[in-house]
C-alpha cells in the first residue's frame, strides 16, 4: 500500500450476507490478505465450547462456528477479543494486528476503543469510526478491504451487489468519505 491509506468498509446485517460477499470478492480476484471481517457477541446465542488459532486458521463451536471456520479459511490471522465499550468480538484479517498494535502502544485517544484506535490509525475519520462501532454494537458485520483506489472501487461494487447495507471508501490522501449508492 502507498503512504496514503485507502480502504472500503461495508456493513452487513447477517453472517450469511458477509460470507457471501467475502466469497464473491475472492472469486473476483481480490487479495484476501487485504480483507478483514469483524463481528460481535456470538456466544450470547449459543454456548461457545472453544476457540483456537492454528497458524492462519481458527475454529469455534457454537451457532456461528461454521461461518467463522469458513472465514478463517479465506482470511489471514484471527482473534477473539474482549474490547471495553464493545464487548466480545471475532476478528479476522489484518485488522487483528492493527488492534493489537493499538493495545500494545496504548495510543487510544479521544474516547476511542481499541477498535476505533485501529481504524483511525489506517486513516478512517473519527465520525466514521463511531458509525462502525455503533453498527458492531448492533450486531452487524464489518468487512474492511484495503488496496488502491481502483481495487477498492471494484471491491465496493462487489460488496454492494452482495447485500452490503452501506459501503464507504475512505481515502486518507483526499480526506473524504464517499457513501455508496445502492
Amino acid at each position: 500500500m502507498s503512504q496514503s491509506h485507502h480502504s472500503v468498509v461495508a456493513l452487513f446485517s447477517s453472517h450469511d450476507d458477509a460470507e457471501s460477499a467475502v466469497k464473491e470478492l475472492e472469486k473476483s480476484g481480490f487479495d484476501m490478505k487485504k480483507l478483514s471481517v469483524i463481528g460481535k457477541d456470538y456466544e450470547s446465542k449459543e454456548n461457545v465450547i472453544g476457540y483456537y488459532n492454528t497458524g492462519d486458521r481458527m475454529a469455534t463451536w457454537g451457532k456461528f462456528g461454521l461461518f467463522w471456520g469458513t472465514m478463517w479459511g479465506l482470511l489471514f490471522g484471527s482473534a477473539f477479543l474482549l474490547i471495553p465499550g464493545i464487548g466480545a468480538v471475532m476478528v479476522g484479517g489484518p485488522l487483528v494486528s492493527w488492534i493489537l498494535g493499538v493495545l500494545e502502544s496504548a495510543v487510544i485517544t479521544g474516547g476511542l476503543t481499541a477498535l476505533g484506535g485501529a481504524l483511525a490509525s489506517i486513516g478512517i475519520p473519527k465520525d466514521s469510526v463511531i458509525l462502525y462501532e455503533t453498527a458492531l454494537k448492533a450486531h452487524k458485520f464489518l468487512l474492511i478491504a484495503h488496496g488502491t483506489v481502483v481495487e477498492l472501487e471494484q471491491a465496493k461494487a462487489v460488496l454492494m451487489q452482495n447485500k452490503a447495507e452501506e459501503a464507504y471508501i475512505h481515502n486518507e490522501s483526499l480526506d473524504k468519505k464517499q457513501p455508496a449508492l445502492a
